[in-house]
């Protein structure tokens, strides 16, 4: 048997990672004290921005923990240690709040950045996997790390570390949202882009407004609302009194009463109190009535303004925004 025969196949590699990675997190949420408590603290009642440090594979953490906090509501930038020395420390402020990673506590790239912080007292959280280590006694709040196997064997590669400090980031960001109220709404100000801006896109930014409504009273003859339907393109009308919606014209509503159609009027002819959206709902939730109720067009009243009717949604929008 070649030594190759005696070595564990991937899979088993790999579950054993995860499991050592997912046993290193449970212990993290365990160690959790007063400490995490004081940092989320800190961070809310930052005047000025959050400073997120880290060497290697730590600064790559301290990156995307950085970007989480921003996207969050929580103005925050990565400032790299190396750089740090050489001019960087002016992105430093009184006002900001730190937050230093480093497994070991010693990088020797911090040394600058921790004692700038202590020069000019900008509170400084400390996050390592040593109790004793320089950056957790120069922190105002420290974090320890459990005292777990990194998920080689060796011990030596920075991977069930840097998974603990990357879901430690995310505890931070997830409970300072929740200590802001952080809405969908506030969100999507910070995401307009991409599949997941199109998902919290509102319902206002995506309907139509004005002229090209499709709108007649109720005593406009059908001939005339057949020709708004037909003219306006979206297969429906709106009837309305003192610009507020009473009642809808579908083609379901015209299929049932074709007998005499044309000597009706709209009012004979509508569906009354028909549903409608807000243009602050996000156009997911509106889609998702369009499908429940089978139907095609929302329209849309602002119920800030006495529910008066302002727009009119067409599922077409929502799918070619991506929505759905």
């Amino acid at each position: 048997m070649t030594d190759a025969n005696l070595k564990p196949d991937a899979l088993t590699v790999g579950r054993r990672v995860i499991a050592r990675e997912a046993e290193a997190l449970a212990m993290l949420g365990t160690s959790l004290n007063g400490g995490f408590g004081e940092a989320v603290e800190l961070l809310l009642n930052a005047k000025g921005r959050v400073i997120v440090c880290g060497m290697g594979k730590s600064g790559h953490i301290a990156r995307k923990i950085a970007a989480t906090f921003a996207s969050t509501g929580t103005p925050a930038h990565f400032v790299h240690p190396a750089e740090a020395s050489h001019g960087d420390l002016g992105m430093m402020a009184q006002g900001d709040v730190t937050l230093v990673l480093s497994n070991s506590g010693e990088t020797p790239e911090l040394a600058d950045v921790i004692a700038y912080t202590r020069r000019f007292q900008i509170p400084m959280i400390g996050v390592a996997g040593k109790a004793n280590s320089t950056l957790l006694k120069q922190s105002d709040v420290s974090i320890l790390l459990p005292d777990v196997q990194e998920a080689c064997d060796q011990g030596i590669v920075p991977t069930t570390s840097t998974t603990m400090t990357l879901a430690l980031g995310d505890a931070l960001a997830i409970a300072l949202m929740e200590r802001r109220d952080f809405t969908p709404e506030n969100f999507r100000d910070f995401h307009p882009g991409g599949k997941l801006g199109a998902r919290l896109s509102k319902v206002g930014d995506l309907m139509h407004i004005g002229d090209e409504l499709p709108l007649v009273t109720p005593d406009t003859p059908m001939s005339e609302a057949l020709l708004v339907i037909s003219q306006k393109g979206f297969g429906v009308a709106g009837v309305v009194i003192d610009h507020k919606l009473v009642g809808v014209i579908t083609d379901g509503d015209l299929r049932r009463h074709m007998q005499g159609l044309l000597d009706m009027k709209a009012a004979d002819v509508m569906t009354k109190d028909p549903q409608t959206a807000s243009p602050q709902v996000l156009a997911e939730q509106a889609l998702a009535i369009m499908n429940e109720r089978k139907i095609t067009t929302l329209f849309v009243s602002d119920p800030s303004n006495g529910d008066t009717l302002c727009g009119v949604l067409h599922i077409h929008d929502c799918l070619r925004a991506g929505v759905g």
